[in-house]
């Protein structure tokens, strides 16, 4: 009687090499750790039951505060004949202000800077000895310059847009005077920004139930997130933008915008 011995038989075990089994090893690391990746990406992925808006706000603002100065300049032979020669323009620049009808309380008279200035002389002289001329360059005060700033804060806006205008007319009295470009603002900003996030917010909420409503009558779900985007304030009528935000001083007329990002649930 035959017995088989196949079950008897013993087991071959298969021996690698070291770098195939190196390779072997590496490779079953290498699948796990795509596999678990894979699995961390997809829990990073947003709820695709959410939507993600951007709603914002504009509007037209006019400024209530101006700020604007004017230079007043002289010369003199020496310090003091250049500080009277300043003082006496610096009081006719104050008192036409205020005929101006601007409150002296708004009027501030900056300190006074006065500095030398020189001029190059060029000569040319003969030496004891020689035929050819040497010329020299010799620096010869030229005299005194003095400077003073008078500015004006007032929310008087059109009363100081006119005598920012008209205060170089004193020119023609000897009073060496420049106006320089006046400055606007809008003092209620802070309760303003307020309102228009408010506004930029129910504008995001709109559009995404406009969006929904188009995409089958699908109902919006709670706030689940919202954040504040920059706000520009900029010319009337500029579109221009910036990562960290305009703040227009240079008109008296300005926009200012508003964005706001919100996310939803979508019912």
């Amino acid at each position: 009687m035959n017995t088989d011995n196949s079950s008897q038989r013993p087991v071959r075990s298969i021996s690698l090499p070291p770098l195939a089994a190196f390779a072997l090893a590496l490779g079953l690391v290498g699948s796990t750790y795509i596999a678990a990746s894979t699995w961390r990406d997809v829990r990073k992925q947003p709820d695709r039951n959410n939507i993600r808006i951007t709603g914002s706000a504009k509007k037209r603002i006019v400024s209530d505060l101006i700020q604007w100065s004017a230079t007043i300049e002289s010369k003199g032979g020496d310090r003091t004949a250049a500080y009277v020669s300043l003082k006496g323009g610096t009081d006719e620049v104050v008192a036409f202000l205020k005929a101006q009808g601007i409150k002296p309380d708004d009027i501030k008279t900056q300190s006074a800077s006065i500095t030398e200035e020189f001029e190059m002389v060029r000569e040319d002289k003969v030496l004891p000895g020689t035929t050819v001329p040497l010329r020299t360059e010799t620096r010869k005060s030229a005299g005194f310059r003095a400077m003073q700033v008078v500015s004006v804060s007032s929310p008087d806006v059109p009363q100081i847009e006119k005598a920012s205008r008209e205060i170089t007319s004193l020119l023609e009295q000897g009073v060496f005077v420049s106006s320089n470009a006046p400055n606007y603002y809008y003092t209620r900003l802070g309760e303003l920004k307020l309102e228009m996030l408010a506004e930029a917010a129910k504008d995001a909420r709109n559009r995404a139930e406009n969006i929904l409503r188009s995409a089958g009558n699908t109902g919006i779900g709670p706030l689940v997130d919202s954040s504040m985007g920059i706000i520009n304030i900029n010319p009337a009528n500029s579109t221009e933008t910036s990562t960290e935000g305009n703040n227009d001083t240079s008109s008296y007329e300005k926009d200012i915008i508003t964005i706001v990002r919100a996310e939803y649930k979508v019912n």
